[in-house]
């Protein structure tokens, strides 16, 4: 027979258990970061990095230029936007917003991607963004890191149109570009199941969902290459950046299929580009051959 003291011990054990809120954040591991990133990163300027890209589109390839911004700054967890104002509660994230630009035939592509990684607990990328604008429409892909990765697309094509979804939390490749700044020894290698990157998915009409990826990091020539093989999709990625911090990128090759798509370091800067909106700023796109 239970007891009456049993039956109140389960009741307090079932209001315990209740009383817990599922969408607490769970304890990750926290990241030490050296002086020299510190010095590097929190400077107040942003790295600017041009690249020249050869991209296939439509079966040929295309000429066109790729820009890497990579900057600091102070991030709000709740709505997951950039904080206006100091606080304790403010999520320090080394942001990427990485851009393309080039011309299919008479109209042009233009694409975006944002990238917003904690730097002082070893998690996924907190935001992504991917927008892709050309003559025919446009489309927008975001990603929020909550309880699970909250998804929502738009596009004009039938079938892509309005979709909000979640998945479970697994590696992101757009989350890559910012890992290898922050420390690549932290990059996932072997056989993973990753989210390929927005871009990918949305020009390819690929499911956004894990592949079952290859993921590798050599010392070839002196360089860094982290490569990504996806059997399933016919696609390798292959990011090279320098071995010692900060680690900078100096370019990347993408095939798909038969074709190989590629970026190679031009031209790189440090400024404040925020504050350089005037008519008299607009020699800095020459530093960095973009005119």
């Amino acid at each position: 027979m239970v007891s009456r003291f049993s039956i109140l011990l389960l009741a307090f054990v079932f209001l315990l258990i209740g009383c817990q809120t599922p969408n607490e954040s769970p304890e990750y591991e926290r990241r030490n970061l050296s002086e020299s990133f510190k010095n590097y990163w929190f400077s107040g300027q942003a790295e600017i990095t041009s690249y020249t890209l050869q991209q296939e589109r439509y079966g040929e390839m295309r000429q066109g230029s790729a820009i890497l911004i990579y900057v600091t700054e102070d991030f709000l967890p709740e709505t997951q936007v950039k904080a206006d104002n100091p606080s304790d509660k403010n999520i320090p994230v080394l942001k990427l917003n990485k851009t393309k630009n080039y011309l299919t035939g008479i109209y042009p592509y233009s694409i975006m991607s944002s990238v917003f990684s904690p730097l002082e607990e070893k998690n996924h990328a907190l935001k992504i963004s991917t927008s892709v604008q050309e003559w025919c429409g446009h489309t927008y892909t975001q990603l929020n890191n909550r309880n699970h990765f909250e998804i929502r697309s738009h596009s004009y094509f039938e079938g892509e149109a309005d979709r909000v979804f979640s998945l479970n939390k697994t590696y992101l490749e757009d989350e890559v570009w910012t890992l290898i700044r922050i420390n690549p020894d932290e990059l996932p290698t072997g056989t993973i199941a990753i989210i390929p990157s927005f871009e990918f998915t949305r020009l390819r009409h690929k499911e956004i969902k894990p592949y079952r990826a290859d993921a590798s990091l050599k010392l070839i020539d002196g360089m860094q290459i982290y490569s990504l093989h996806y059997p399933d999709l016919n696609r390798t990625l292959s990011i090279s950046f320098e071995p010692v911090s900060p680690y900078k990128v100096i370019g990347w090759e993408e095939k798909t299929g038969d074709f190989i798509s590629t970026a190679k370091k031009d031209s790189q800067i440090h400024s404040e580009y925020w504050t350089k909106n005037k008519n008299e700023h607009l020699y800095l796109r020459d530093s960095l051959n973009l005119n």
